[in-house]
């Protein structure tokens, strides 16, 4: 069954798109064959929002929830574990006491106290975060887009992004106006990973980028 015309839009940046067209014209996006709940969740997403972090958001949830749950059984757990433990600890004291014959303590030994030289070892040094960079000035290479928000909706969105990235563990992130480069079609904060000389260098941090993940990063020639 075909689609309707109203449901034919790029899941990313809303441009309507015809039957058998596979990527988007406006920002390269990998066009679904038909409306999944990942996509509908994120359509969603973006008209509340008006900016969506990808579909990687998803997985990262439920994970997350994972791990509350998983956690909260586990304190229950150890909970109970060291009650058990300290009941037995307290019958064993008991029972103890009754049998063990009274022995007289001996007279304590008075000793001089002696002073011993502590030294206290310096705090490790604090490793510089991770921060975002600039394309450079007059470059022309490759990188990989993760994602492309309409400049419509202002720049803290692709920011935001770009930093969730860093914090997922990759570098050289930043965010470029696509206005300021030719081969970028203009509009949009794209939010770039890697700053490389050739697209087989490029294709490389594809599979970095899923490893993170990012469902459809995709390589982009980028020239001024």
């Amino acid at each position: 069954m075909a689609q309707r015309e109203d449901d034919r839009r790029c899941p990313r940046c809303g441009t309507p798109y015809s039957d058998g067209q596979e990527y988007c014209l406006e920002c390269g996006e990998r066009l679904p064959a038909r409306p999944s709940l990942i996509t509908r969740l994120g359509a969603g997403w973006r008209r509340r929002a008006g900016w969506y972090p990808g579909d990687w958001i998803w997985p990262a949830l439920l994970a997350l929830v994972v791990a509350i749950v998983a956690g909260i059984v586990s304190a229950v757990w150890l909970a109970d574990d060291s009650r058990s433990a300290s009941d037995t600890i307290v019958r064993t004291q008991v029972g103890s006491s009754t049998s063990v014959p009274t022995q007289t303590a001996p007279e304590p030994t008075t000793t001089a106290p002696t002073t011993t030289a502590t030294t206290t070892a310096p705090p490790p040094p604090r490793l510089p975060k991770p921060a975002l960079v600039a394309w450079p000035a007059a470059k022309s290479g490759w990188t990989i887009v993760l994602d492309s928000v309409p400049t419509t909706n202002g720049r803290a969105g692709a920011l935001a992004e770009a930093r969730q990235a860093l914090r997922l563990g990759l570098k050289s992130v930043g965010v470029i106006d696509s206005s300021a480069f030719s081969s970028l079609h203009p509009g949009y904060y794209v939010v770039f990973f890697g700053i490389c000389d050739n697209e087989p260098e490029a294709q490389s941090h594809v599979i970095e980028a899923h490893r993170r993940g990012y469902r459809e990063p995709y390589p982009r020639r980028i020239t001024r």
